[in-house]
């Protein structure tokens, strides 16, 4: 595509529309690489916000641009390849990025669509404590239309680039992608492998004009002052950065900025979601009071009006669902984190060899994780703990949670160890990690708890999930290194003088206040405290993890496994008594039918004996994980068993949910309730009303019931007194008009309702005519099974009825002669 340079930048633009409609993708793509090579800055800066939002879609999501989350190399190989490497960290994209952002040129970004605590804030005029925010907010002038923030080329399109997985529309479940194949999660993959380097430095920035670097991006004046919640931080390597215009200068502390601003716009992006009440709680008392001293000192200002606070919360409070796609990414991002850091060499990652000579990538590998994402995530698991559906596809968020708790799975060392069938033992070096994200291991734990007792571990997926969740916390030596935390936590203020302030006031590095104590014990202590009073504030009320109250969980957790494990055996020997054509005859009507089936649908009836199996194995390896994590004995588990009443009849087919004798009858206990809830077990219960008005069953034609209850109703009516009278009678015409027209007494019925035995002196029904039984399927395809046959043999259809009337008659004589005989022995 050739341009000539003389071109209006409005042209340019109306040209790449008119291109991106009437010419393919492959040479749009071409088209656009021409231009970015051939243009200079001061025309491509007018087509760059276009550009970016053709490819991640708009931010209201109406626009797919190029729909990188659904783009496969497997279904699309020519126009993945295109789009990768048009987007990838060096290619064109990037170096349009890097031609711009060496002009200092500025974007506006609508705050409307940030995450909705960042929306709030700003909108509050509160500055977010992210540095991301600091010096970038733009207010309008009187009457202008919203607040919006002025970000670099770089900036712009990260934000773009991450929030396009927040905006865009949920792909539809009947289209089957998987996320890991696609262009956006491999994008994803690559720019942090780029910016995030796990080797070496992070590569410049490519620039068109030799020996050129892009400048770091320079600190804005706010257009109104702004109060601040939290701590207030600077950019990290603000003091590597800043004043520095220079080309001779340090290129690591020059460019380094693109890492820091890659990981907080996807921390801000994919993890700045949690409630209402945790964005209060968030806010310190000081920052709450700085918040009202400044509202009630701007209220006469003569900008327009901050959004009222009533009206800022409830916009804050819309609904967050992330999706499964967003927290595979996430997943990948936490990983790539952990890999990141731990490529630290031994003698940089120790806190006692850190200088001012650390380059800034080494700083910023040590400060990563803790610094910008551990506050971020804890709210955002706490959030999918607490909303997700109680379904299988939370194993997407208990991943992403596992994979953040084991930092040693991405470890340089892992290789060596992997080969060993045993469970590695956690080394003592992780120790600090452990301890500085205990809530991680012990509030969310016992998130996990809660939801387990609420799901069906019959299934094999849920089973699957609380095997992986007790399988982690057994790894040797992890569960002291929980336990010794919280003894950290729970370490009495009085036992060391002079603590209490320590939770208040950030150490210094000339304090002496470590001097006086022993500096093992106190300074993990003091990390501890600090980091759970971070994340819950000074006025938490911590639930030990290894204390009575989880124990009790645990405890209920086993015993709801032990039953699971009695229900998972007991559908097993179901399917092994019931032929894989079974159901088939059903519906024709040749098996008997229970409309009162004792386990519902559940996933084992379609995957078969295997995954009974695997439910099975994932159960009895859960508990021994659990008795290892807690130190449960084995007479405490014998104990549960035998509560639970193991000896059940007909392999537990016939055993009642738990509950106790009350005035009234039986009364349902919690454990009761559950085993109802989620199938495992229920009452028998049977119809005891009127046979002619029960509903109308899946295996009746409803039309022809109706038709032949009111032609029975009429016989009825009409014949009634006749009917008594022939059924009166002592003879064997007597036996056999009551066999056919009277249905047995109800009181003879094993009722388990107390009230219901009361009235049952109130339902007996004289004799009457019951026709419903040509109205199943059954009988009508029997009858047309018979004829079928007998047209076989050339009987013809009256001959082949008088013959089934009168094998009808000499069964039901037969029939009449038994039943008669059975009530002379019965008396």
């Amino acid at each position: 595509m050739a341009f000539p340079h003389l071109q209006q930048p409005s042209f340019l633009l109306a040209s790449l529309k008119a291109d991106s409609i009437n010419k393919p993708f492959a040479q749009r793509c071409q088209d656009l690489v021409k231009v970015i090579e051939d243009f200079p800055a001061k025309e491509l800066h007018t087509i760059f916000p276009w550009l970016v939002e053709s490819i991640f879609g708009s931010l209201d999501g109406i626009l797919i641009g190029w729909n990188l989350r659904c783009l496969q190399g497997r279904m699309n190989p020519v126009e993945y390849n295109i789009a990768m490497e048009f987007l990838d960290p060096g290619g064109p994209m990037m170096k349009l990025v890097y031609k711009l952002q060496a002009e200092d040129y500025k974007f506006d970004f609508p705050v409307s669509y940030l995450p909705g605590p960042v929306k709030a804030s700003i909108q509050e005029r509160v500055l977010p404590d992210s540095p991301l925010y600091h010096n970038k907010v733009q207010f309008p002038p009187t009457g202008g239309l919203g607040l919006n923030l002025a970000l670099n080329p770089f900036e712009y399109y990260i934000f773009f680039f991450a929030l396009s997985l927040i905006t865009q529309k949920p792909l539809p479940v009947s289209l089957h992608v998987r996320t890991s194949d696609c262009a956006y999660f491999i994008l994803v993959d690559r720019y942090l492998s780029w910016f995030l380097p796990t080797e070496g430095s992070v590569p410049p920035p490519l620039s068109s004009s030799p020996g050129g670097t892009s400048p770091s991006p320079a600190p804005r004046t706010p257009a109104m002052p702004f109060a601040s919640y939290g701590l207030h931080h600077t950019s990290l390597l603000k003091r590597h950065i800043s004043h520095q215009t220079s080309v001779n200068a340090d290129p690591a502390s020059h460019e380094i900025w693109r890492s820091e601003t890659l990981l907080q716009v996807f921390v801000e992006m994919w993890l700045h979601h949690y409630s209402l009440e945790m964005y209060q709680k968030m806010q310190s008392p000081h920052a709450k009071l700085e918040v009202l001293h400044y509202r009630l000192s701007v209220s006469s200002a003569l900008h327009s009006p901050a959004q009222p606070s009533l009206q800022a919360l409830h916009a804050y409070q819309e609904s967050f669902t992330p999706t499964e796609e967003h927290v595979l990414v996430v997943r990948l991002l936490l990983k790539h984190l952990h890999a990141f850091a731990n490529s630290l060499k031994p003698e940089q990652a120790s806190p006692s060899t850190h200088s001012h000579a650390t380059s800034p990538l080494e700083e910023f590998k040590r400060a990563a994780v803790p610094r910008f994402v551990q506050q971020k995530l804890y709210l955002f698991l706490q959030h999918c703990f607490g909303h997700w559906p109680l379904d299988a596809s939370f194993r997407a968020v208990l991943e992403m949670w596992l994979s953040y708790l084991q930092p040693w799975r991405y470890a340089p060392e892992k290789q060596a160890q992997s080969s060993d069938s045993q469970p590695r033992c956690v080394s003592e070096k992780w120790a600090p990690f452990v301890q500085e994200n205990l809530l991680m291991y012990t509030k969310l734990f016992v998130g996990f708890l809660n939801r387990a007792l609420r799901t069906d571990l019959v299934s094999p997926k849920n089973a699957l999930m609380v095997f992986r969740v007790a399988k982690v916390f057994a790894q040797p030596k992890l569960a002291e290194m929980i336990q010794k935390g919280e003894q950290l936590f729970l370490e009495p203020e009085l036992v060391i003088p002079h603590r209490q302030h320590r939770l208040f006031t950030a150490p210094t590095v000339t304090g002496s206040f470590l001097s006086p104590w022993p500096p093992a014990v106190t300074d993990a202590s003091f990390k501890v405290k600090s980091h759970v009073y971070g994340l819950e504030g000074q006025d938490c009320k911590y639930t030990p993890m290894f204390g009575p109250e989880v124990r009790t969980l645990v405890l209920r957790l086993a015993q709801l496994i032990t039953q699971a494990k009695q229900t998972a055996k007991s559908i097993s020997d179901q399917c092994v008594e019931n032929p894989a054509g079974h159901s088939f005859l059903s519906w024709l009507g040749f098996s008997p039918t229970d409309p009162n089936g004792l386990y519902p649908a559940n996933d084992l009836d379609e995957m078969g004996q295997d995954s009974v199996r695997k439910t099975d194995e994932y159960l009895e390896k859960a508990l021994e994980y659990l008795r290892q994590i807690f130190r449960l004995s084995e007479a405490q588990l014998a104990q549960l068993t035998f509560a639970l009443g193991t000896t059940q009849d007909e392999n537990g087919k016939k055993q009642l949910p738990d509950c106790i004798v009350g005035d009234d009858g039986l009364i349902l206990t919690p454990l009761g309730r559950y085993q109802i809830i989620n199938g495992l077990r229920r009452f028998e219960i049977e119809y005891q009303g009127d046979s002619e008005l029960q509903p109308i069953r899946s295996y009746e034609i409803p039309s022809l019931v109706r038709a032949l209850f009111r032609l029975s109703s009429t016989i009825n009516r009409r014949f009634a007194g006749q009917m008594v009278a022939l059924c009166s009678r002592d003879d064997f015409l007597g036996s056999f008009c009551r066999y056919h027209l009277t249905e047995p007494v109800l009181a003879n019925r094993h009722l388990l309702s107390p009230v219901g035995q009361r009235q049952v002196a109130n339902h007996a029904r004289g004799p009457r005519l019951s026709l419903r039984f040509l109205g199943s399927y059954r009988t009508l395809l029997s009858l047309l099974l018979v004829f079928f046959v007998a047209s076989l043999f050339c009987i013809g259809p009256l001959p082949c009825s008088l013959l089934l009337v009168l094998g009808y008659l000499l069964y039901a004589m037969a029939m009449t002669l038994l039943t008669e005989r059975g009530k002379l022995h019965q008396l």
